[in-house]
């Protein structure tokens, strides 16, 4: 089996841990100590720094990357639609569970959500409650409030 390898960037949100190897990202997560970005980058992991950068300047909308999550079978099929969600939209925890074919599933989907281990481009933090609450975020409120506002389609249109 492919050992995993790691790597820091450095983000407005904290320190993105990002572990992954030839078979893909196994998991994206952004952790409280203050790191900066790791030296020496291995090659598997380059193209989701490289990308996870670009997002963060807001060049990036979509990310093209091979995942390699690690889970259930019904975690994977969450994640999997959680992939489907726009870039600056969100759904609530109920229109996610009726996409994956069963709304009394909402339950099992928001586990399945909160135990997402690639964080930002598996987009858990589009889910919301149906009230338009924020509700839960593994990496915290202010984490899901901050993404969220960095992707919502500027509020001044230009003029010109």
């Amino acid at each position: 089996m492919e050992s995993n390898q790691t790597t820091y960037l450095k983000t407005p949100i904290g320190t993105a841990k990002i572990t992954g190897n030839k078979n893909g990202i196994s998991a994206v997560s952004v952790i409280d100590d203050d790191l900066e970005t790791s030296e020496m980058i291995p090659t598997n992991l380059q193209p989701c720094v490289q990308q996870l950068n670009e997002y963060f300047k807001g060049t990036r909308r979509k990310f093209d990357l091979k995942l390699n999550p690690q889970g259930t079978d019904f975690q994977k099929r969450v994640w999997n639609e959680l992939l489907n969600v726009p870039h600056g939209k969100t759904r609530s925890y109920l229109e996610q569970a009726k996409k994956l074919g069963d709304a009394k599933a909402i339950r099992a989907v928001a586990s399945a959500n909160g135990k997402n281990p690639i964080w930002i481009i598996i987009p858990c933090h589009r889910i919301i409650g149906s009230d338009g609450s924020l509700t839960g975020y593994a990496g915290g409120l202010w984490r899901k409030k901050w993404l969220l506002a960095h992707e919502s389609p500027s509020p001044q249109q230009s003029l010109f």
